[in-house]
């Protein structure tokens, strides 16, 4: 019996539109995500952090994500990275975190606003270094003397100005641009009254130099915060260093601090980012084992001094987690 063209004809297009069909539907294995994570030096702390986190993203999540960890010249070389796409996850101090993504300072003109937040991790304390003998007793007392601010170009230099700006007395210094290491040397020999460090604390210049000349750290007491806050300034947090962490303290102090903090290209997938965070936090004891700065790591803090909007996975998992996401971090 010969069979109508018709019919072959409905048939064929039956065959292929099922195929189509169960082409779009079946279930197929995709691709896990090329995770580049850029950290810093091999003797800081963003590199031990970063190498224990691709761990547990391999370990745990290697359906949905394959992480690489690249070592590099931290916080400013790694916003570059994220801006050229380098990278796609970095470590970075929120301050300058902030910086890049507003296009100020030593972004001016290449402004990464392809930048969204993950999480802040741990404090880089400011600490206002003073000889204990030497009668500064607080931030006001800077008027008139010669103080290392940090390098030229660096966070720390933009830091100290903004906080002496703030408290009045930035047009009364004579600010001195020195590394660490220079700054604790020049105060030692009593070539500056006053040095601009940050770093997690003790941190060890300041600790070499107390072991023979005993410090102290100046106060930046509220009202200077809150004008920071207040310009915009908000990567700033309180921190408190605690009487005895040099030699020559003999009470606490109230200072600021910025955060260290995870930033991610805004085109990385929003699951990508989810999972990244939930490994973190479920795993936060076996990162916590990279390196003692991570024991400041918490769920609870993760917003705090965050300075640029987050990315639409991370609104997920902190919401997921009941955490309130401020209208100015969302994108």
């Amino acid at each position: 019996m010969r069979i109508p063209l018709s019919v072959i004809v409905g048939i064929v297009v039956v065959v292929i539109v099922a195929g189509v069909v169960a082409y779009v539907l079946w279930p197929r294995q995709v691709a896990p995500y090329a995770l580049s994570i850029w950290t810093g030096g091999t003797g800081g702390v963003y590199y031990p952090l970063g190498v224990k986190l691709s761990e547990l993203l391999n370990k745990y999540a290697s359906d949905v994500i394959t992480a690489s960890v690249s070592t590099s010249g931290a916080s400013v070389a790694n916003m570059r990275a994220l801006a050229a796409g380098d990278a796609n996850l970095v470590f970075v101090q929120n301050d300058i975190a902030y910086y890049a993504y507003k296009g100020i300072y030593m972004f001016e003109g290449s402004r990464v606003d392809i930048a969204r937040g993950v999480a802040v991790l741990y404090p880089e304390v400011v600490q206002i270094v003073v000889r204990a003998d030497s009668g500064i007793g607080s931030i006001y007392d800077l008027s008139g003397k010669r103080v290392a601010v940090g390098a030229a170009g660096s966070g720390t230099a933009v830091e100290a100005e903004l906080i002496l700006r703030a408290a009045g007395v930035w047009d009364y210094i004579t600010p001195q641009y020195m590394d660490f290491a220079t700054a604790a040397s020049a105060l030692k020999l009593g070539q500056i009254e006053a040095a601009f460090i940050v770093a997690g604390i003790p941190t060890s210049a300041v600790l070499e130099l107390s072991a023979t000349v005993p410090v102290n750290l100046v106060e930046v007491p509220d009202e200077v915060l809150s004008k920071l806050i207040e310009q915009g300034y908000r990567f700033f947090t309180r921190y408190t260093v605690p009487a005895g962490t040099y030699t020559g303290m003999t009470s606490d102090v109230r200072t600021v601090a910025v955060m260290a903090m995870l930033a991610v290209r805004a085109d990385v997938p929003e699951h990508v980012v989810y999972t990244a965070l939930k490994v973190m936090f479920d795993r936060l004891s076996e990162l916590r084992e990279a390196h003692a700065r991570a024991k400041d790591i918490e769920l609870a803090k993760a917003l705090e001094g965050m300075p640029i909007p987050l990315h639409p996975g991370a609104i997920r998992f902190y919401q997921e987690k009941g955490i309130s996401v401020p209208a100015e971090l969302r994108p």
